[in-house]
């Protein structure tokens, strides 16, 4: 399974991979890009079942050329074949692209160059991504079974890469993060890539301004795009322990997000019973329906921020509602769905596989 350290993929990938292992797969996860922290290698370490090996491979969404993507993209598939793995799990889609696939390969798309773009600037893609669009074309349409994280993203990949079906959609789950003691919150909260133009961090800027706002996540990007937000109250990257205290607080969790596959930030709050705005995209009208605050302006964000926390009745019973519908998303739901999917594409590959032989 190849994951990355740099966002979501490397919890997706790593709480997916544990939870497996009761499903009897046993799982490498072939990381490329930066290296993890080392609090992200101390995770790793004690999961049986689970072999972490950092490649230094490149990460195909801070490549500049294909060259260098399609020579990771023949690495991982020579990689598989030395471990004598019975599948390879993709979450770089793009990694699918050329070459023979000579295993089934499952390929997840937790988000892309060009639907990111639409999102982000609603104009054609830039000439200089189309070597992207191209390779992850390629490496759905090669892919033997192709997953999303929720039905909304998969009509939206559907539709941008002409595939003849829907992508199967298989939420991500998220393991609680620790439980600890805090005063409750008297503001509201927010985490996540800040320097990602589609998490709408100027929005939360101007909302910051009128309600007092805590965000935790990185304002300047790998590839050095940077946000200077005046009004957010930066807490930078936090580790585990700094998130969980963070969200045992109960804030009012913010997300003004134009575009999220899923939404991981979301849903560990959630699963901390923080009440939750959210912006009113298809994504998270799926997942959080009934269970969240939609809003679409910066008027609306803090009258509701300012409702929920002058008023703690309703502050707890939105809070209680999104912490049972977190219920549903857990690694051990999504673990399962993959396993079936797994299964059912291998036997696939071996009817294929005697077909070929007769």
């Amino acid at each position: 399974m190849t994951a990355d350290a740099v966002g979501g993929v490397w919890t997706y990938a790593t709480d997916l991979a544990a939870a497996l292992v009761a499903h009897d797969v046993t799982t490498t996860i072939a990381l490329l890009g930066p290296s993890p922290s080392a609090e992200q290698r101390a995770a790793v370490g004690p999961i049986a079942g689970v072999e972490l090996l950092e490649t230094g491979l490149p990460l195909d969404w801070l490549a500049g050329e294909d060259g260098s993507v399609r020579a990771a993209a023949g690495a991982i598939r020579a990689l598989a074949r030395d471990l004598k793995a019975d599948l390879i799990h993709l979450n770089s889609p793009v990694l699918a692209a050329g070459g023979a696939q000579d295993l089934p390969v499952i390929a997840a798309v937790h988000g892309c160059v060009a639907t990111w773009w639409d999102a982000a600037h609603g104009d054609p893609l830039p000439a200089r991504f189309a070597w992207h669009e191209a390779m992850m074309r390629d490496g759905l349409h090669a892919a033997s079974a192709v997953v999303a994280p929720s039905h909304s993203y998969a009509v939206t990949v559907a539709r941008r890469y002409g595939l003849s079906s829907v992508p199967y959609a298989i939420h991500n789950g998220r393991s609680p993060l620790p439980t600890v003691e805090a005063a409750p919150a008297t503001g509201a909260f927010t985490a996540g890539r800040l320097w990602d133009r589609v998490k709408n961090t100027a929005l939360l800027d101007a909302v910051a301004a009128r309600v007092p706002m805590r965000a935790a996540g990185p304002v300047t990007a790998p590839h050095g795009e940077t946000v200077r937000p005046e009004h957010l109250r930066l807490l930078g990257t936090l580790e585990v322990a700094g998130l969980a205290r963070e969200l045992a607080a109960r804030p009012v969790f913010v997300s003004a997000a134009r575009f999220e596959p899923f939404g991981l930030a979301v849903l560990e709050a959630a699963q901390a019973g923080c009440p939750l705005v959210l912006a009113d995209i298809d994504t998270f009208r799926e997942l959080w329906s009934d269970a969240a605050i939609f809003v679409r302006d910066e008027d609306d964000y803090v009258a509701a921020v300012e409702g929920l926390l002058a008023d703690r009745g309703e502050h707890a019973r939105w809070g209680e509602r999104a912490q049972q519908r977190a219920a549903r998303y857990t690694p051990v739901a999504t673990a399962s769905a993959m396993a079936a999917l797994y299964a059912g594409v291998l036997s696939d590959g071996a009817r294929s596989a005697k077909r070929e032989a007769a």
